[in-house]
């Protein structure tokens, strides 16, 4: 999202769509309509105020959640494993061309993973380690699909219950409660 302190480009690209619409304003009225958007009395209001935020109060570091990349090696497996069975969503797809190994992204309630079949992207063997919630109701629903190559069960760790699975290609993951 946009801040105040991206407020000249902003009012430029202000301007090009009006223009696009045969509305022509100039610079100056393209910062005073973006510095009232965002509540200021004037662009000389805005404009002191972006003056006052140094570069090492205004950016911080952060961190959103880790998405782990995951080796697979063929296509179909993988698709049986982590949508079939494991119940996630595909939410993209991605090749550089026909027959090209696939880059693709799954996702279930807030869990996102890539899942690869490209040589660099990872190493097979990996494993993640899930914090989650209603680790009862995932036994139970990994259960109930009759998976044939796995079976998981639920085990008392240190640091939890846990169900371990593991995909096709050896990769591990621990979801924990």
């Amino acid at each position: 999202m946009r801040t105040f302190n991206d407020a000249k480009t902003i009012a430029k690209s202000l301007r090009q769509a009006l223009k696009q619409k045969n509305i022509e304003i100039s610079h100056s009225e393209g910062l005073e309509l973006v510095a009232a958007g965002f509540g200021f009395d004037s662009w000389n209001v805005l404009s002191a105020k972006i003056e006052n935020e140094s570069p090492t109060t205004s950016v911080t570091a952060s961190f959103g959640p880790a998405i782990p990349i995951l080796r697979i090696f063929d296509v179909k497996k993988a698709k049986e494993f982590y949508l079939d069975f494991l119940g996630f969503t595909l939410d993209w797809e991605h090749r550089f061309g026909d027959n090209f190994p696939l880059y693709c992204q799954v996702s279930r309630s807030g869990l996102t993973l890539h899942l690869s079949e490209h040589s660099g992207d990872a190493s097979p063997g990996a494993r993640v380690f899930v914090r989650m919630k209603g680790i009862d109701a995932l036994h139970k629903e990994l259960h109930s699909k009759n998976y044939r190559f796995m079976k998981p069960d639920i085990e008392q760790q240190d640091w939890g219950r846990e169900v371990m699975v593991i995909d096709p290609f050896s990769n591990r993951i621990s979801f924990c409660e």
